[in-house]
């Protein structure tokens, strides 16, 4: 089974990368395409504003087709986005293959999620899920450091990497995954829970808490100039420590999540990532002190998605899958917002990069205290699940939402 899902985590560590590894180039990449750091910064915001918004559409669009096809169509797209962006001599040119390496992106991760439930049976359905959207996870902890490091011989050559990783994915999942035929669900299906005041409630939680960290980790690389001495090396390290406190954020908040309240978890990653962002001016002057934040930040960072998740399964188990992609959604809303508004603030108030830190702590605040609210809403009636069409294929094992 581990070659099976195998080339599904490497899809989805190839679109984590991707999505993360930009904002690590930003130097780079603006001075080679004549722009500012700011401008630049929004290839991220574009990126994920493109994914959020196709995604609903791209699973609906592609949810006729049996998984393996829908999975190499998706892997093609992206990965010759990714190609024309790393060819790409103009900001124009850049910006448009963007958009499409993230059309290509906005529906791999659904379809890997929802391959893998569909290859195992209920009783490893979990692991399978946690071992598939590991890509993700990784690509956080370890795709911003190696592609920062990669870069040093030019941004052009982490973008030819990820797309080589997606060629990989792409090969494995031709080879080794059989076809998988699972039923539909429609654009409204996957809209219909957008009807709750509850879940868009949650959703606009998971906007906040990442427009508050983007914000910043947009311009993480000009951020952490004086800190490193604008050694590449000691960026990578940076980034790395970040990453692995990312990573251990979310390890420790499945365990947490389990013993204690997901709304307590968030409150308490919330509060700790409110406070690193305040501190950001200070810490960032020296490295001894940029790791101790960057591993504090990078937990509480870590911390956040999935309470969130807990908290949207719990209003409707049976409808899991859309409140989840719909999560998703929410979640490069806010990435999109926070690059946007971090090169606003830098544009037209003229705050320096590591000024951006209190501002990203306002934001996280206001997340704050509408996460609050939401804790005192009234339940409402969970969302219905969408009604399960007839299997197609003999490897089906449940609907697709």
């Amino acid at each position: 089974m581990l070659k099976r899902l195998l080339p599904l985590a490497l899809a989805t560590f190839a679109v984590g990368t991707d999505g993360y590894v930009i904002a690590g180039l930003l130097p780079s990449i603006a001075a080679d395409l004549g722009v500012s750091t700011p401008a630049a910064g929004q290839l991220v915001t574009v990126f994920a504003l493109t994914l959020a918004l196709s995604a609903p559409v791209t699973g609906a669009l592609t949810g006729g087709l049996d998984r393996r096809t829908a999975l190499l169509v998706a892997l093609g797209v992206f990965v010759a986005g990714n190609a024309v962006t790393a060819l790409g001599t103009t900001y124009g040119v850049v910006m448009a293959a963007r958009v499409v390496t993230a059309v290509g992106a906005s529906a791999i991760t659904a379809a890997a999620s929802s391959t893998a439930a569909a290859l195992v049976p209920p009783e490893r359905r979990g692991r399978a899920l946690a071992f598939v959207l590991g890509g993700l996870t990784l690509a956080t902890a370890l795709g911003l450091p190696l592609g920062t490091l990669v870069g040093g011989a030019g941004w052009q050559t982490t973008l030819w990497a990820v797309a080589g990783v997606g060629l990989l994915a792409a090969l494995g999942i031709a080879v080794a995954l059989p076809r998988v035929e699972l039923p539909a669900a429609s654009l409204a299906d996957r809209m219909r829970p957008l009807r709750q005041g509850r879940v868009l409630g949650l959703l606009a939680v998971t906007s906040l808490a990442l427009l508050g960290t983007y914000t910043l980790y947009t311009y993480i690389a000009p951020t952490l100039r004086d800190a490193t001495g604008g050694s590449e090396h000691r960026t990578t390290l940076v980034l790395l420590v970040l990453g692995f406190g990312t990573l251990a954020g979310n390890v420790a908040a499945g365990r947490l999540v389990d013993r204690h309240s997901p709304a307590r978890v968030l409150t308490g990653a919330l509060i700790v990532a409110a406070l690193a962002l305040a501190l950001t001016p200070l810490a960032v002057r020296a490295l001894p002190p940029t790791l101790a934040w960057g591993a504090a930040w990078g937990v509480a960072v870590g911390l956040v998605v999935v309470p969130q998740q807990h908290r949207l399964v719990a209003l409707g188990p049976a409808g899991a899958p859309v409140l989840l992609g719909l999560n998703s959604s929410a979640l490069y809303v806010g990435i999109a917002l926070g690059g946007g508004l971090g090169g606003l603030a830098q544009d037209r108030f003229g705050l320096a990069p590591a000024e951006l830190g209190p501002v990203a702590a306002a934001v996280t605040v206001l997340a704050l205290l509408w996460h609050w609210r939401t804790t005192r809403l009234p339940a409402s009636p969970a969302p219905s699940a969408v009604p399960p069409a007839p299997e197609t294929g003999s490897t089906a094992r449940r609907p697709v939402r």
